[in-house]
C-alpha cells in the first residue's frame, strides 16, 4: 500500500545527497568548530539533537548538550548558539525557548517551514522545505536533519546514501514481523537513534518497544528477552552482546552499515507491521504534526506573530 510516509522513506537518499550540497552551501551558518552549543527540539528532534551532539563531541568539534525543547536549562547557562530543530516551525516549546533566548544568545533554527513562527523567532534560518513531509510520523525529515549536520562536521555522507539505497532495495527479514516485542540499542551517538527507531515502531504500529544504549542492555533490560523478541543493534554491537542476546531466545540483528540508513530499516519495519496490523501509518492514534500548547505558552505565540506582523 503506497501511503505518505512510504514515499518519504524511499525518498530518503536523494533528500540526503541535497543535504550534503546544503551544508556546503550554507556552512556559515551551522555550528563552527570550538564554539560551545545546545541543540533542542520535541520528539522526534529531540532524539535527532542528541545524536548530532554525542557526535559533534566525539568528533573533537566542540561541546555539545542535547535538551528537550521545553527544558529551560541552556538559558540559564553559557552558549554560544542554541540550535533549534523543527519540522513544521510551529511547536510551542520550540517558539518558547527562542522567544527567551532572544538577545541573549545566537540562535538557529533548522525547519521544514521556513515561514513560520520558530524561524521568525531566531537569528538565523536554515530552511529544509525540500525534506518536509505530509505525513504526521516524521522519517525523512529528521534523518536530512542529521545528515545536513553530520556533513557540516565534515563527514562523507556517500557511503551513508549507498547503505541507504541498499536498506531500500533488500526485503526484510520475514522473522522480523513475526516478532511481539522489539529492542533497539545503540552505542556512543547511535544512541539517539536506537531511541528514534522505538518511537517509531510504537507511534505507527503501537508494538512493544524499548531502546538502551548498546552497553546499558545487560544490566537489567535483558530480563525481557526471550523468544518472542528482535534485539536490533544500530552501529556495531558491543563484543559478546550477540551470544548473551540469542542465549535467552531473542532474535538479534546488527546491521552493518550506517547507523542512519540502519534507521531507514527500522521505518520500514514499522509500516510493514502496521500494514499487518491494518493501522494507517500516516495517521498514528493520537499524535499530530506538530504539537501546539494552549495557554502556557501564549507569549512566546504573541512574540512569534507580532514579529511575523512587522
Amino acid at each position: 500500500m503506497s501511503t505518505h510516509v512510504t514515499d518519504e522513506i524511499a525518498s530518503q537518499p536523494d533528500c540526503w545527497r541535497r543535504a550534503a550540497e546544503t551544508a556546503a552551501r550554507e556552512a556559515a551558518l551551522l555550528p563552527r568548530p570550538g564554539e560551545r552549543v545546545a541543540v533542542v527540539g520535541c520528539g522526534t528532534s529531540y532524539f535527532v539533537a542528541r545524536a548530532y551532539a554525542a557526535l559533534r563531541e566525539s568528533l573533537g568539534a566542540g561541546e555539545t548538550d542535547a535538551f528537550p525543547a521545553s527544558d529551560p536549562t541552556p538559558l540559564g547557562r553559557r552558549y554560544d548558539r542554541i540550535v533549534a530543530l523543527t519540522r513544521s516551525g510551529t511547536t510551542t516549546e520550540v517558539a518558547r525557548l527562542l522567544a527567551a533566548a532572544r538577545g541573549r544568545v545566537s540562535t538557529l533554527v533548522i525547519t521544514g517551514v521556513p515561514d513560520s513562527p520558530a524561524a521568525h523567532l531566531a537569528d538565523r534560518v536554515l530552511g529544509l522545505g525540500f525534506a518536509d513531509e505530509r505525513s504526521v510520523v516524521q522519517t525523512r525529515f529528521a534523518t536530512t536533519t542529521l545528515q545536513l549536520l553530520r556533513a557540516g562536521l565534515g563527514v562523507d555522507l556517500a557511503p551513508a546514501v549507498a547503505d541507504a539505497e541498499l536498506a531500500l532495495y533488500e526485503p526484510l527479514p520475514a522473522l522480523w514481523e513475526r516478532r511481539g516485542q522489539f529492542t533497539f540499542l545503540g552505542g556512543g551517538w547511535a544512541a539517539g537513534l536506537a531511541d528514534e527507531a522505538a518511537l517509531k515502531l510504537r507511534e505507527v504500529a503501537r508494538v512493544w518497544t524499548e531502546s538502551y544504549p548498546a552497553m546499558e542492555y545487560r544490566h537489567g533490560p535483558i530480563s525481557i528477552s526471550d523468544r518472542a523478541c528482535l534485539v536490533w543493534c544500530l552501529g556495531p554491537a558491543p563484543s559478546g552482546l550477540r551470544d548473551e542476546v540469542e542465549a535467552t531466545g531473542a532474535l538479534f540483528a546488527a546491521d552493518a552499515v550506517d547507523p542512519v540508513a540502519a534507521l531507514v530499516r527500522a521505518q520500514r519495519l514499522a509500516v510493514a507491521l502496521a500494514d499487518r496490523r491494518g493501522l494507517n501509518p500516516d495517521r498514528p492514534r493520537h499524535v499530530s504534526r506538530s504539537v501546539v500548547l494552549a495557554g502556557a505558552f501564549r507569549p512566546a505565540a504573541a512574540e512569534a506573530t507580532r514579529i511575523l506582523r512587522s
